[in-house]
């Protein structure tokens, strides 16, 4: 890689601050050297010139929330049915849809493994970096323990969404130990109950305070941090307590655990998008009875904590948490927020404060110098019309991952 110059662009540098028209950005390698007001004068000697005129520039999207190995939407079916080889080979497929949608990093929150983290940075397949949670941690009978009621084995760990049920401290210490050991950029636990898994409700609270502590002392020990899957007030509280970093849904929250929330520094990451795919295409899904009445308990309530986290003040991260086929629409996400937030500040959480929660923010999520050149040119404006990224096939005409070019069609 050498330079790249990019030209008379409408620049969203996703700080927050006002766009800028007739910008340039100058790219050495994998890095921004130089953003100006604008160019004058010919491009350096052996640039490569990308005259951005009448488009958008902006940071490359990151989804906090993803699965890239939920290659069907139903995920009870996927761990009977299909053998780990075809998951793997379709899960290239997701990364590779999810870098054409403009989203250059992806924190997985379940499922993906160091393995396919490699494959990315070896150049084997083409996809956003990861950063792999490894098998989430779950109590017996909690969220991540995907039995039916009337299986009594243990079951056989999946690629596609694997879990590790460990009770009691000494076996969370020891399974956390043991992601970290596989070289897990982050831990998951399962704080409280879900729609997907039978048999337990949104409202339960699952690990003991001790239980949640000692995942987080194993992942501050190792200098990463813990993500906490919870929707309910109770179980929001219990993960801030146990130091946990990020609350994942939150669907339930309610104004104490959100005033928790904020003072504990911690971040929400909401998932708006998985709630009302999964409502549109519930039979596709598998979705019918107890779990549907989840769902639907789940989506009445996402807009509203959205709200009530803004209103309060948090930290608001950006997650898609999209299974199967659905995975093809995570920047519908950022569409579902503009119904309460600015279109600014929706895009600036999948941007700018998903790279503070992943530990990035000196390194990704705005157009600065010195960061990473992960960027995009878009044939509209998202703060307009904050549906354009959805259109990602019609709308995207430059993706930058580290100042490599992965789709040019700026001519």
């Amino acid at each position: 890689m050498g330079v790249s110059l990019l030209t008379s662009a409408f620049l969203i540098d996703g700080t927050g601050a006002e766009p800028r028209e007739g910008a340039a950005v100058v790219v050495e390698g994998a890095i921004i050297r130089e953003v100006l007001p604008r160019w004058s004068g010919p491009p350096p000697e052996g640039a490569l010139h990308l005259d951005c005129r009448g488009r958008t520039l902006l940071p490359g999207l990151i989804d906090a929330h993803a699965h890239v190995t939920a290659v069907e939407a139903d995920i009870l079916e996927q761990r009977r049915r299909l053998a780990p080889s075809l998951i793997a080979l379709r899960t290239a497929r997701v990364l590779e849809e999810a870098l054409a949608q403009g989203f250059t990093t992806l924190r997985d929150v379940g499922g993906a493994d160091w393995g396919l983290r490699a494959a990315v940075a070896q150049g084997l397949i083409a996809g956003p970096r990861l950063l792999v949670s490894g098998a989430p941690l779950t109590q017996t009978g909690g969220h991540g323990d995907f039995r039916l009621r009337a299986e009594t084995a243990v079951a056989d760990p999946c690629l596609g969404m694997r879990t590790v049920v460990a009770d009691g401290v000494d076996a969370v210490r020891r399974a956390a130990r043991e992601q970290l050991r596989q070289s897990a950029d982050q831990l998951k636990v399962v704080a409280g109950g879900g729609i997907l898994s039978p048999g337990d409700p949104l409202e339960a609270s699952q690990y003991s305070q001790a239980e949640l502590r000692a995942a987080v002392e194993e992942a501050a020990a190792a200098g990463t941090y813990v993500a906490a899957h919870v929707y309910a007030p109770a179980g929001i509280r219990a993960a801030l307590a146990a130091g946990v970093r990020s609350i994942e849904h939150g669907n339930l929250l309610d104004e104490a655990s959100a005033e928790a929330v904020k003072a504990a520094g911690a971040f929400l990451v909401p998932t708006l998008a998985t709630y009302e795919l999964l409502w549109r295409h519930r039979r596709e899904a598998g979705l019918d009875g107890e779990r549907l009445a989840k769902l639907a308990r789940a989506r009445e309530g996402a807009l509203r904590a959205l709200e009530l986290a803004r209103r309060v003040g948090c930290r608001i991260a950006s997650g898609s948490d999209l299974l199967g086929p659905f995975q093809g629409r995570r920047a519908l996400e950022l569409r579902l927020r503009a119904e309460v937030m600015p279109p600014m500040e929706a895009l600036g959480s999948a941007t700018r404060v998903n790279a503070e929660l992943l530990g990035l923010g000196e390194r990704l999520g705005t157009v600065e110098a010195g960061k990473w050149a992960d960027l995009l040119v878009v044939d509209g404006d998202p703060l307009r019309d904050p549906g354009c990224l959805e259109r990602h096939q019609e709308t995207l005409v430059l993706i930058m991952k580290a100042g490599a070019i992965f789709l040019n069609r700026l001519g």
